[in-house]
């Protein structure tokens, strides 16, 4: 225990966390020196912030959120905006961007084979999710490609770790969380062997993700076993809005031929060799053939986007795919970005919902919701469509769990189907309608995956993998809880007042 503690202790997290408080008792001291000028100030900047962030060209939703909180808590919800909601970029971002930009407009790689134009497909709702993707995050959809669904990180592993021992010309890592334990230790074996039969492997992670796990250094250390390594975002302890920007994706791509994209990080509990929070229920998505292009587009983008100490990826040719499948349906991986003003995540999801004729299953660890994924989940029920989202019974984060239970009665009252999965924690994050549609990623149902992250998906129109995602789906259901009306009118009053004051805090969490 003592052990644990002075770990904590002497952490990069506790120390950032440290040095923030440190910054914002300074302010609050010089703030509440005034006196009784305190409450007017107070008053006043609340207004001022509230005003400007009304005014900007955020989601209505994620505006009236922060607004309550900062009219609530003038200065604290001011200066938590600033940091954490503000979505405007500084210098920093705006240098940045230029690179990103310049690979994503040059790069729409349309003559690929098997490129899927939207005009091509007979499915009207397949057309329309295609097309959308297609306009604005600029990823291309393709046949020529074939797809297999792992409903456990137990199973995706083990595939994974296969076919990274058959590269023989690059493997990418981009992923949320490294952790130390048997799989990432499984992985840097295999990777190190990689290196030295002349492999270029490159590997990108998000410092804030891993800042509890791996150590400062790490990404140096790596390089030093000549892997080419950027931790996204790294955290340095002031008050700063780059903290918002975090990597949430986890890519995988072997040889611009092989790619999984899912919720799996490098970490035991994804694939339940250690046991955290009940049984861990992930999924994954592994890509062959000429869709596997879009993630290497990804990476590239964000390796440039990131790229400090490593040269940006230019020569992109050299990781073009070079095996071809045949046709299983239409693939489309594609990301998003919190650098622009299009919530390309959030609005896939709202399109299939929308969309739906007769069901429309959902998983989602979180289930932090704006206006407007409550409104269309509400109305494709009353609509008649069966509407099932599937959430965790056991939570990693007890606040924002007590906040995915807030949001049951708006839901359940209107018909909608809420499951929590019994045996531990959910963490996939998967849709499926009407068995032709269905997106596999990496963004959750909450704030932070729809307004601040870097996240990524696959959208799968007719594909053969369809019927087992739907499979698991139907298993998935059966090992878990029904949420009724009876249960949530049974939450004490004491309770429920709790998690309304929660919900001021939705757009942190």
């Amino acid at each position: 225990m003592l052990k644990k503690l002075f770990r904590f202790l002497t952490s990069r997290l506790f120390i950032s966390i440290v040095l923030i408080l440190i910054q914002l008792f300074v302010v609050f001291y010089f703030v509440l020196d005034w006196g009784y000028r305190y409450f007017i100030v107070s008053a006043v900047v609340g207004v001022l912030i509230a005003v400007w962030v009304y005014s900007s060209d955020s989601n209505p939703s994620y505006k009236n959120a922060w607004i309550l909180l900062i009219l609530a808590l003038p200065v604290f919800g001011s200066m938590m905006y600033v940091l954490f909601g503000n979505k405007k970029l500084g210098y920093w971002g705006r240098r940045k961007i230029h690179s990103y930009a310049e690979i994503c407009s040059c790069t729409r790689t349309s003559e690929l084979p098997k490129t899927i134009r939207p005009g091509m497909l007979t499915d009207d709702d397949a057309r329309r999710q295609s097309s959308y993707i297609s306009r604005t995050a600029q990823y291309e959809a393709f046949a020529g490609s074939r797809t297999t669904f792992y409903s456990l990180g137990d199973k995706a592993w083990p595939a994974m770790r296969d076919s990274m021992k058959e590269a023989k010309h690059f493997i990418m890592l981009e992923f949320f969380i490294f952790a130390p334990g048997q799989m990432w230790d499984e992985c840097l074996e295999i990777l190190k062997s990689k290196v030295s039969e002349g492999v270029d492997v490159y590997l990108m992670y998000d410092d804030m993700g891993s800042i509890n796990t791996v150590s400062s250094t790490f990404d140096r250390m790596l390089r030093n076993y000549g892997i080419h390594a950027i931790k996204f975002n790294p955290i340095h302890p002031r008050l700063s809005a780059r903290l918002n920007y975090r990597d949430h994706r986890k890519i995988c791509i072997i040889d611009g031929n092989t790619a999984f994209n899912g919720g799996i990080n490098f970490s035991d509990e994804y694939i339940n060799r250690t046991i955290r929070f009940g049984h861990w229920k992930d999924t994954m998505i592994r890509v062959e053939g000429t869709a596997v292009w879009n993630y290497t587009l990804m990476f590239i983008q964000l390796w440039s986007f990131s790229s400090r100490n490593e040269k940006p990826l230019r020569d992109i040719s050299r990781f073009f795919p070079t095996m071809l499948c045949p046709d299983d349906g239409m693939v489309q991986p594609y990301g998003d970005s919190p650098l622009d003003d299009v919530n390309v995540s959030e609005n896939v999801y709202l399109q299939m919902i929308n969309s739906a004729d007769r069901y429309v299953w959902i998983t989602t660890p979180y289930l932090i919701l704006d206006n407007e994924m409550i409104t269309a989940l509400t109305v494709a029920s009353q609509s008649g469509v069966d509407v099932r989202i599937i959430t965790p019974h056991y939570p990693d984060k007890k606040i924002v769990f007590s906040l995915t239970r807030a949001n049951y009665r708006r839901l359940v009252q209107h018909g909608v189907k809420i499951y929590e999965y019994t045996p531990g924690f959910i963490h996939s994050k998967v849709f499926i309608s009407d068995d032709k549609l269905a997106i596999v990623g990496t963004a959750n149902m909450d704030y932070r995956s729809f307004y601040l992250n870097f996240e990524c998906g696959t959208l799968l129109n007719g594909c053969s993998c369809i019927k087992d995602i739907k499979a698991d789906f139907d298993q998935t259901i059966e090992l878990s809880q029904l949420v009724t009306m009876k249960d949530i009118r049974s939450v004490s009053l004491i309770r429920r007042i709790g998690r309304n004051l929660v919900n001021l805090a939705a757009p942190l969490l």
